[in-house]
Order: structure tokens, then C-alpha cells, then sequence
């Protein structure tokens, strides 16, 4: 995975709900453990853009509730500051499903709005959004 450009903050720990902003069939998802965490004892693993979780999907299609999958944070309510000094914040928290081994999307399509930081990251995940911000 490559760096990111933006000193990112992350407000998400343990237990979080996020939507899912693709169509894999969850609607709904709960983090549960934070891939590549280094943190404190005692300490909940926190995660924000770019990140990627293992969730557990609480709501969507029967197929896929229940399920643990991984997933590529794209948006997050708490602003962060990109190095050209401009403050980014979204409406809400969502997600997108991707692959464990390979993090290409599950989905076809993301149907909103993803940080441009994501992009940077994976960039399999930009080619399918609709709008880069």
C-alpha cells in the first residue's frame, strides 16, 4: 500500500457503523478490527480515509448479513487538513467492500462521493466511483 499525502485523522474506533457506498449487496457495516494497527495496551484501534477494516455487515441483502468482510474507508464526518492547507469533511461515514488479498472493490459501482486520498491508495477504487472530491 502507498503512503498518503494528507495527515489524516481517525475518528472511527472499534464498534463503528458505516455506510456502504457500493453495490455488493451490505448496506450497513460495523468495524471490528483495524488492519495494519500499531497502537497502545488498552488503546481501541482507530481507523479513518484510506484504511482499511474488517467489518461486519449488520445490514443489506440476506446473502451477505452476517458476514465478515474487509473494507476501504472512503468518507468520514471529522475533518482532516491536506498539506495545500484545505479542510475536507463529508456528511457521513461509508465504506466500500473489497477483496481481502487483492482490495479490488466487491461492487461495480460506488455510487457517491470518495476522498481523493483513496484514490491515491487504490486506485481500482477510483476508476469505478462516481465523483473523486
Amino acid at each position: 500500500m502507498k503512503g498518503l499525502t494528507s495527515k489524516m485523522t481517525r475518528p472511527l474506533p472499534l464498534g463503528a457503523r458505516l455506510v456502504c457506498a457500493d453495490n455488493s449487496g451490505a448496506k450497513e457495516l460495523a468495524i471490528i478490527a483495524v488492519k495494519g494497527y500499531h497502537g497502545r495496551i488498552r488503546r481501541l484501534p482507530r481507523a479513518g480515509v484510506g484504511d482499511v477494516v474488517i467489518c461486519s455487515v449488520k445490514k443489506g441483502k440476506e446473502k451477505v448479513r452476517h458476514t465478515v468482510v474487509h473494507a476501504v474507508i472512503v468518507r468520514q464526518k471529522k475533518e482532516y487538513m491536506r498539506y495545500d492547507g484545505t479542510r475536507v469533511k463529508f456528511s457521513d461515514n461509508a465504506a466500500v467492500v473489497v477483496n481481502p488479498k487483492t482490495y479490488e472493490p466487491t461492487g461495480t459501482e460506488v455510487r457517491s462521493v470518495i476522498a481523493k486520498e483513496v484514490v491515491e491508495r487504490f486506485t481500482v477504487i477510483g476508476k469505478i466511483a462516481s465523483m473523486v472530491l
